[in-house]
């Protein structure tokens, strides 16, 4: 009875099954209402549907434009085709010859169009190219040139390379030292044009060296202001400069000239200035004076500045870039600046190129990025002093018991502090390398400083390659020329020399 039950059930389930499939009936699902993600039409799919859009568009307006000017400008009683028909009728009449070697398949309109188009697309892009192609030419590498100074050993085993011109150390009436600056070397005096003859005129035997880590001079492993003074004295000692000397300071290199008056002002007889930098973050400086100094200086110097004085490990980037990157390069973007208009004629000049490439290539002759780094700190970082000290002020013994003990013995005497020589200043004022306001600020601080304003001259119209400038210089520092010392002269000034020495044991009291 069990098996037969069972066979029935499952006899009963295949019927139902069978009525199922074949009455075809579907039983409902639920219907699955939740959003489906829609794919992203790829960036790709995207830019060709703009382009193509914008392609509609500029048919269409294109096609409007034909329009207009088919109905307006080239209508048979328009003035332009008046005056214009019969001259191209007569051109076309003459060029219609050529139409025989276009296909016969072709309107001669269309394909001379196409012809006009390509011709021109043509002359553009060899245009393009040949400028890049002399523009690649003009392009000149970084020489390196064989050694040529003469450096001296300094006592802490350093050599220091050297250049000099004018006179001889025995007929020298005057010894005229010059720092450089920065991206330059002891060819500065190259750079300026200062003739050997004006120099032999006047009897000025001038001195330039390389500081620590340019050119041939050896680097200074802790190298600042003051180290910079001491190398200038023991170069003078080393030369031979027995009578006090001159220093010449230009542009950045007035940095170590004024480090010369406060380190070694006894062996200083005068300083010129032409176009001094000063610490453009000066502390004494007013709101105005600092105004009027970074006004004039292009963004990009702004935050070479900035990184000097904050972030000094960046300025690689920009050097290996520039200057340190084996070529040449313009003046004005090597060093980020603005010229003025007779700064610019004169830098384009191939003489003033030629002497400034020679310049630079002894300057990176080491191929160091520290040293350059270093000056570029020094001109924004403490240097040690303030300009305000140069200023001759009369110093006095304190109040006190030591004073008064003193003062039983013989009146207090009040010596004098700061420098005494003389500082020439030559300003352009149209100078936007190193403004005007700064010799305004050193004319404040220094009142003994004597200014020579220059006017409708930049920083390097006046001082570089002009005879009549250098004779104006060399005459309002040193007097009527003299020439060279002879025999008996040399012999007198020795004299002197001994009895200035003297004299200078003894401070100056007031």
């Amino acid at each position: 009875m069990a098996v037969s039950v069972e066979m029935e059930s499952n006899s009963w389930r295949d019927e139902l099954a069978s009525l199922v499939e074949d009455t075809g009936i579907i039983f409902p699902v639920t219907p699955d209402l939740s959003p489906k993600p829609v794919p992203a039409e790829p960036l790709k799919d995207q830019i060709k549907g703009f382009a193509a859009a914008w392609g509609e568009l500029a048919v269409e307006l294109g096609r409007g434009f034909r329009d207009v000017v088919q109905q307006s400008i080239l209508t048979e009683d328009s003035y332009i085709v008046k005056k214009t028909k019969a001259p191209l009728a007569e051109l076309s009449d003459k060029f219609r010859f050529l139409n025989q070697f276009l296909p016969e398949d072709r309107d001669p309109l269309h394909v001379w169009l196409v012809i006009l188009f390509v011709s021109m697309l043509t002359l553009a892009v060899l245009s393009v190219s040949s400028k890049h192609e002399s523009a690649i030419s003009s392009v000149k590498k970084v020489c390196l040139h064989p050694p040529s100074a003469e450096p001296i050993l300094l006592p802490d085993n350093r050599y220091l390379a050297y250049h000099e011109i004018g006179v001889t150390a025995d007929e020298a009436r005057h010894s005229l030292i010059v720092p450089h600056g920065f991206l330059s070397s002891r060819f500065i005096t190259g750079t300026l044009g200062i003739k050997v003859s004006l120099l032999k005129e006047f009897g000025v035997r001038l001195i330039s060296y390389d500081l620590p880590g340019f050119g041939e001079s050896e680097p200074h492993p802790d190298r600042n202001l003051n180290s910079s003074a001491l190398d200038l004295s023991h170069l003078t000692e080393s030369l031979g400069v027995k009578a006090k000397f001159w220093v010449l300071g230009y542009s950045t290199g007035s940095l170590h000239a004024w480090a010369a008056l406060k380190y070694i002002p006894n062996k200083v007889a005068g300083a010129a200035m032409l176009a001094p930098l000063v610490n453009p973050y000066d502390s004494s400086m007013t709101k105005e004076e600092i105004s009027r100094t970074w006004e004039n200086w292009t963004t990009r110097r702004r935050m070479l500045f900035y990184l000097a004085r904050r972030f000094p490990k960046f300025l690689g980037h920009f050097y290996r870039r520039t200057f340190l990157s084996g070529k040449h390069g313009r003046l004005e973007k090597w060093l980020s600046l603005s010229l003025a208009k007779k700064d610019k004629d004169l830098v384009e000049t191939s003489a003033f190129e030629e002497i400034w490439h020679r310049d630079v290539e002894e300057s990176v002759r080491q191929g160091n990025l520290k040293p350059f780094v270093e000056e570029a700190m020094l001109q924004v970082s403490d240097w040690g002093f303030n300009l305000v000290d140069l200023q001759v002020q009369r110093k006095c013994p304190r109040k006190g018991i030591f004073p008064w003990l003193q003062f039983m013995y013989g009146p207090p005497e009040c010596q004098l502090a700061g420098y005494l020589g003389p500082v020439h200043i030559w300003q352009g004022m149209d100078d936007m390398v190193v403004p005007a306001s700064m010799t305004d600020f050193v004319a404040r601080i220094l009142p003994s400083a004597i200014v020579h304003r220059l006017e409708e001259e930049g920083h390097f119209s006046y001082i570089s390659m002009c005879d009549e400038c250098h004779r104006n210089i060399l005459s309002t520092i040193f007097g009527n020329p003299l020439g060279p010392l002879s025999s008996v002269d040399n012999t007198l000034t020795e004299d002197g020399v001994e009895e200035e020495g003297s004299a200078q044991t003894e401070p100056a009291t007031i």
